[in-house]
């Protein structure tokens, strides 16, 4: 038999003190703070009673750090996944406010279609690779649950192709708060969200949530 459930996980939050999107860009570790989310995503899956067979994991380090403790917890081993690493984005490394297009007009042009979006990996594309990899992982266990860590635009993209919303969004509305938990069960066939918890909440009147793209 397949999986019992998948629980998709946000990282917690990135050390980025000049507040720069910092897409793929290697060194962006978890702050202190982070650390704390993703320790609290992990007991908030214990806490669950959940059977955790199966762990993988976005290959950039902020999510390698956020799964830690689930492998630790669940006696698991990550499986690293290039599918659900976050989107690629001509945005990389800037800070983005006023001042950084009035020093760079150029980046203007990137703005030209917010509905791909224009600046970044397309939606649809990051929404296929995404669900690729949730079905994998849906059968790559005999029962159990699987977890998936990656970041907020690819978890929010599932939600969104899974719900039967159109892709193109406002970022000021996505419900994927650091270290948040949406979990799924494949229902008559297709990915259904099941349930969204946020055991990083506790700490989020401290954390900064910028750099994602």
């Amino acid at each position: 038999m397949p999986a019992s459930r998948l629980h998709l996980v946000r990282h917690g939050e990135v050390f980025n003190p000049q507040g720069v999107l910092y897409e793929r860009i290697e060194g962006f570790e978890l702050s202190d703070l982070g650390h704390e989310m993703a320790e609290a995503a992990a007991k908030e899956l214990f806490g669950q009673g959940r059977n955790i067979k199966g762990l993988i994991v976005s290959p950039l380090i902020r999510a390698q750090q956020s799964a830690a403790p689930i492998a630790k917890q669940f006696g698991l081993k990550p499986d690293l996944d290039e599918r659900v690493i976050e989107p690629w984005n001509k945005f990389k490394g800037i800070k983005l406010e006023r001042a950084a297009f009035l020093k760079r007009p150029s980046l203007i042009l990137n703005l030209t279609n917010p509905k791909l979006p224009s600046w970044g990996e397309p939606y649809n594309e990051v929404a296929a690779r995404m669900e690729t990899a949730a079905l994998e992982a849906w059968d790559s266990v005999d029962g159990g649950d699987v977890v998936i860590v990656s970041h907020q635009l690819p978890i929010w993209m599932l939600h969104r192709s899974t719900a039967g919303l159109e892709l193109p969004h406002s970022p000021k509305s996505r419900r994927c708060s650091l270290s948040s938990i949406t979990s799924f069960e494949v229902v008559d066939g297709k990915l259904t969200e099941i349930q969204y918890s946020e055991p990083g909440l506790a700490h989020a009147s401290n954390a900064v949530d910028g750099g994602a793209v």
